[in-house]
């Protein structure tokens, strides 16, 4: 047994040369072969930035070049070392077989990525509505999706629940209709309501005056004739002219008598006789 043990120590020194170097070989082969990853992967993205290619997609190509370069390395690096890399290759195959069927909602998010890739619904910069999130598309990544909030919230939603759900666009047209409706009471003057409301559209600089602006009577509430005015204004200038023609109507409708009914209740006591 002492022997064997003195045998073992003998031969430290030689192990330590033989395999220390491979160790060191794979190491080198691993970090430099990580490096060399990342450096193609942000040139490929900053090359496709300049050719004018979205920045969600350049980002997305950054990711897959990313990881699939850095499986190859991690593959050679593991050959310095001596394991046989078809047999590990054959392992790794079994093994992503076995992962796909237990993580097929990746796979799913992974396939609706490079869907959202390629038709192209919304891009870096957009604000859309999808999956129940409202926001400024931020990113696409290989599994989600990430927006920003009016609010400033950052969030991540997985790109299968966004290619699945109805897709909202709101950035992806140039001109947006502004839809109000304005309730006024039954005694007042329908014309004299109609010329208002015209004017406000038609004093505020932002409303297209190429497009037709759209003033009439929608329905007869319990308590009001409810009235829609629709303008048609750039995308960028949609929500900051609606705030705008929401104040001006209310101080138009003031100055010259046009009454915005509110909800009332009317409430009658009766006095029942003494017994």
């Amino acid at each position: 047994m002492q022997e064997k043990f003195q045998t073992i120590i003998d031969r430290v020194p030689e192990l330590a040369a033989l395999y220390g170097l491979k160790i060191l070989l794979a190491l080198a082969v691993f970090f430099f072969g990580k490096w060399l990853a990342q450096t193609i992967s942000r040139v490929l993205c900053k090359g496709l930035e300049y050719r004018g290619v979205d920045g969600a997609v350049s980002s997305f190509f950054r990711q897959i070049s990313y990881y699939g370069m850095l499986i190859v390395v991690t593959v050679a690096a593991l050959g310095q070392l001596g394991v046989q890399t078809a047999s590990f290759i054959a392992v790794i195959g079994a093994a992503g077989l076995a992962i796909g069927l237990a993580l097929q909602g990746s796979l799913a998010n992974l396939a609706a990525g490079v869907l959202l890739i390629l038709f192209r619904p919304f891009r870096a910069g957009d604000y859309i509505e999808a999956a129940g999130t409202a926001g400024v598309v931020k990113e696409i990544s290989i599994f989600s999706t990430t927006f920003v909030t009016p609010d400033n919230k950052t969030i991540t939603v997985p790109n299968g629940g966004i290619l699945g759900d109805n897709i909202t666009n709101y950035s992806l047209q140039t001109e947006r209709r502004v839809d109000l409706e304005i309730g006024v009471s039954y005694s007042s003057d329908i014309e004299l309501v109609k010329r208002e409301l015209l004017a406000v559209a038609q004093a505020d600089e932002r409303v297209l005056k190429d497009k037709e602006i759209t003033v009439g009577i929608i329905t007869f509430a319990d308590s009001s004739v409810n009235f829609v005015l629709r303008p048609w204004v750039r995308t960028a200038d949609f929500w900051p002219v609606r705030f705008s023609l929401m104040e001006n109507i209310k101080k138009r409708f003031d100055e010259v008598g046009i009454e915005i009914p509110f909800p009332q209740m009317d409430v009658h006591v009766q006095k029942l006789p003494k017994e």
